[in-house]
């Protein structure tokens, strides 16, 4: 069975390769007659459809909240609107997204990126927002991109995924409260990024750490409140390790 490579935690990467999984970078490496996994982040539609080619059976696992994405994408370019990725270069998630339109979309990561839009028509203008993004932060560039482009529209409905959302209120919450504040999560999971970000940016010393043995005792010295948090892809069980190793007391060097 093969999966495409995603930003899951380094655990579950683990698990699932002891059970006989493959990650692989390109459809040139699934064999014949091999199941084709699509991550949560989901694919380009030319992914999907060379899979389809090769006869390959396909799991397709994309988020529906990143699907919901996809089909606003379609509809925007069927209605001849040029659209606004809001999302950062290189995530599969934005990748997949740009993907399923042959062209008429621009990616935009921050406010400088949208002054230097070159757009044909401002008038028939849109824009989407990858679904791990800092809420705050995509605010500011939706607000940005209204400025500039008065006629552009969005989404119905915010694209930011209700669990990241959740999540980023939550530390929100908890770091008005807190000393420092650990995010469980891997290192290439946006969502678990932003999650260390939003402690960061309200002025608490925040660390990501994907397994309990990677807390320093360093960032606890002189700490009193310490906040766990993990992000939306991170098994109950490490964030139960890192509370347990936690209570025990400061981690051992």
């Amino acid at each position: 069975m093969c999966i495409t490579k995603s930003c899951i935690t380094a655990y579950v990467v683990d698990d699932l390769r002891s059970k006989g999984v493959v990650f692989v970078e390109s459809l040139d490496a699934v064999p014949a007659g091999a199941t084709l996994i699509f991550s949560a982040h989901g694919v380009p539609k030319s992914l999907s459809d060379a899979a389809a080619a090769r006869g390959l059976r396909v799991f397709d696992a994309t988020c529906p909240l990143v699907t919901k994405v996809h089909v606003e994408v379609d509809k925007m370019h069927r209605e001849a609107r040029e659209i606004v990725m809001i999302g950062h270069r290189g995530h599969p998630e934005v990748e997949g997204t740009m993907g399923q339109v042959g062209g008429g979309i621009h990616l935009v990561e921050n406010v400088a990126d949208v002054a230097r839009l070159e757009i044909v028509n401002p008038e028939r203008l849109a824009y989407v927002t990858q679904t791990t993004l800092s809420v705050d932060d995509a605010a500011t560039i939706v607000d940005e991109l209204t400025a500039r482009f008065p006629a552009i529209v969005g989404p119905k409905k915010n694209d930011i995924c209700y669990a990241t959302q959740n999540r980023q209120d939550a530390v929100k919450q908890m770091a008005q409260q807190c000393d420092v504040v650990i995010v469980v999560g891997s290192q290439n999971s946006s969502n678990s990024n932003r999650l260390r970000e939003v402690a960061e940016n309200l002025g608490v010393p925040a660390y990501l750490v994907d397994r309990a043995e990677q807390l320093e005792p360093g960032w606890f010295a002189g700490k009193a409140r310490i906040g766990v948090t993990a992000g939306a892809s991170a098994p109950e069980l490490l964030v139960d390790q890192v509370i347990e190793r936690l209570r025990g007391g400061a981690p051992a060097p």
